[in-house]
């Protein structure tokens, strides 16, 4: 537990701005021509101006020449050689202060821990704050600044467990800082914990009425996936901005919440109507458009973001990209990419991306291959989207030189993600053993993305050897996560081992986990309409029912056969049929038949992997009703027309 203190009132100063010492008086004569006057000149205002100019050259010339440099001349020069990014030029200015004695001055102190961060050099920040022997709290407010911003998360709490240990009073920069310091690396469960603890501290002392904490609080709840904590704060908060109401957006939109982001945004426009959405909250809201397949509210957002002049900026469109794209219009998205003026390396991911996801996994490589020829270099996300399309294509060589070319053509060292593509690359093509090989020789540790990817593999293809390897170290990396038990449970099933798929399910009963919910998305006439199983209430249900059993019955004759092997219960077949209507891709299904037009397109979201069962009734329902309809699950596209899907049975 922390030694925590009541915090002062809080100061006017800024951060950035802490009070500043006096400067030195200059001589009384303030001309700079020393053909002038006797007097000794002051170069103080033209080394500023140098420096405002961009010629640090001349501004380090003068300085050696002026006896009485201003803390003002200092700080300008400290601006200038962060603006400039020269780490000599700021070591050479860091001796000239700690010479003329102003080492001490916390003002200057704050600005040069600045200036190192702003320079990626840490040590030499590390080293201002270790010899500062009057050390304010701004002073220790530009370390934690820094070395949050540079990942150091740990480092800063135990700064500031020995902070307030010495008694200094936190201001309200300090909580943004420790609170961002619990996410700035791993998310881990003791992380969460000092969050919690610096959110009691914070309500203790009655600072809910600042809204950047609380903004700063709901957006640490939901790096962790805390929504409901996430929620608590955002709705107990007296004052709310476009960044508090942006960030728990983002927290829905991340946290496999769509639906609540969007109505959030809806509560928004109805109650903040003097303050607009900014380009942040129009990502979320275009991230939750994309989640959800909602093409129609996708192009309402699309119009609004063009009525406020907001398709300029990059983020924005890289995000349009990606909504167009999951919500099956990728000619949309290859559209807007293709009118773009400039264009960074995430509005390339994001198309890579958008292809892969559609499985045109060598037009993914294509446009790859033509990033690198325009100039741009590709991020670790650039490679974990073209690793993907490689996977959900089957390019299983071309993935393996893609992934040796990261660290030999492009100086990336491959991650914990990038293994676990190249793992659900080599298990998708049913090489488990090559795929396990290169869990094996990892230079890292696996972790719980990697070894999902091999369980989600040998799910595909039976191998229960590999699959209880995988679910072993699983179940010790994520003990409380209920889809690993499920997996194993399935690939038992599949291999009538029902001995071990009733040993799994008790120890999901024993550990009091609950299995995720298959749940399924449609949008019908600009509205969301939401499907988990037979027992959700519907207005149509009994239609929705009566009208499956029939399709059922007379695609039978057409020869569908229902895949019965996915329903993990020793019952007969007639039973298992009629779990397999409940599905809830197929409630939405007929729906969407239903309630759409004849040539409109029937547009579907899953959260979890379409089971064989559906994707070949849906098939069959395709060609039967003259439908197209796309699916996307948590994989993949998946387009049926005419009786075939276009990821030719390969998912």
């Amino acid at each position: 537990m922390w030694a925590f203190h009541t915090p002062q009132p809080t100061q006017p100063p800024s951060l950035f701005n802490p009070p500043r010492t006096p400067p030195k008086l200059p001589p009384s004569s303030l001309t700079l021509n020393p053909s002038i006057s006797n007097s000794t000149p002051n170069h103080n205002q033209l080394i500023q101006s140098f420096c405002k100019q961009g010629d640090l050259k001349q501004a380090f010339k003068l300085l050696s020449r002026e006896p009485n440099p201003s803390q003002r001349t200092y700080e300008v020069l400290i601006l200038s050689c962060a603006d400039q990014n020269s780490l000599s030029l700021a070591q050479s200015l860091h001796s000239h202060i700690s010479e003329n004695g102003f080492d001490q001055d916390p003002f200057l102190v704050t600005k040069l821990i600045s200036m190192y961060a702003a320079l990626d050099s840490l040590d030499d920040a590390r080293k201002v704050f270790d010899k500062t022997r009057k050390r304010t709290i701004f002073v220790w407010n530009a370390l934690f600044r820094a070395l949050t911003l540079a990942g150091f998360g740990e480092e800063v709490l135990g700064l500031y467990r020995k902070m307030n240990r010495i008694g200094l009073p936190s201001d309200r920069f300090t909580y943004t800082y420790v609170l961002k310091a619990c996410v700035a690396s791993e998310c881990m469960v003791s992380l969460l914990n000092k969050g919690k603890e610096i959110h009691a501290h914070i309500l203790r002392h009655g600072l809910e009425g600042y809204v950047h904490i609380m903004t700063t609080l709901v957006d640490m709840y939901a790096r962790f996936g805390c929504v409901a904590q996430a929620s608590f704060v955002f709705e107990k908060m007296p004052v709310r901005n476009v960044v508090s109401w942006s960030a728990m957006m983002a927290c829905y939109a991340k946290n496999g919440k769509p639906y609540e982001a969007l109505e959030l945004f809806r509560e928004m426009m109805i109650e903040t109507r003097d303050s607009a959405p900014n380009s942040v909250t129009m990502v979320s809201v275009l991230q939750a458009c994309a989640a959800l397949s909602a093409l129609e509210q996708g192009k309402l957002v699309h119009a609004y973001i063009l009525r406020r002049g907001l398709d300029s900026v990059l983020p924005v469109i890289s995000a349009l990209i990606t909504m167009y794209a999951r919500c099956g219009e990728l000619e949309l998205g290859q559209r807007i990419f293709d009118r773009m003026e400039k264009r960074d390396v995430v509005s390339w991911n994001s198309l890579i991306s958008s292809y892969g996801l559609h499985g045109y996994g060598k037009k993914a490589m294509q446009i790859f291959q033509e990033m690198i020829h325009q100039g741009v270099s590709p991020s670790p996300i650039t490679f974990v989207s073209v690793l993907g399309a490689c996977s959900h294509a089957g390019l299983v060589e071309e993935g393996k030189k893609l992934f040796d070319s990261m660290r030999k053509e492009h100086g990336i060292h491959p991650s914990v993600e990038h293994y676990a593509c190249m793992v659900d690359l080599l298990g998708r093509a049913n090489r488990l053993e090559e795929a396990a090989k290169i869990i094996d020789e990892m230079r890292i540790e696996p972790g719980a993305k990697v070894w999902g990817s091999l369980l989600g593999s040998c799910r595909i293809h039976c191998n229960v050897e590999l699959a209880e390897r995988a679910s072993h170290r699983l179940f010790q990396l994520e003990p409380h996560s209920a889809g690993n038990y499920v997996l194993l449970a399935d690939i038992y099933a599949e291999a009538e081992m029902w001995d071990d798929v009733k040993r799994v399910r008790k120890l999901l009963e024993t550990r009091s986990l609950q299995k995720v919910a298959g749940r399924s998305w449609i949008e019908v006439r600009r509205k969301m309409y939401s499907f988990v199983s037979v027992d959700e209430p519907n207005p149509q249900i009994e239609l929705i029912q009566s009208l499956l059993i029939k399709l059922a019955a007379e695609m039978k004759e057409k020869g569908y056969s229902p895949q019965t092997k996915v329903v993990l219960y020793d019952l007969d077949e007639s039973e298992k049929e009629r779990i397999l209507l409940g599905h809830s891709e197929k409630l939405a299904l007929a729906f969407g038949l239903i309630n759409t037009k004849k040539g409109e397109t029937i547009r579907i979201t899953k959260n979890l992997r379409l089971c064989e069962d559906c994707h070949s009734f849906t098939k069959f329902i395709s060609k039967f009703t003259n439908k197209e309809i796309l699916v996307r699950d948590v994989n993949r596209f998946h387009h049926f027309q005419n009786g075939v899907c276009s990821c030719g049975d390969y998912w």
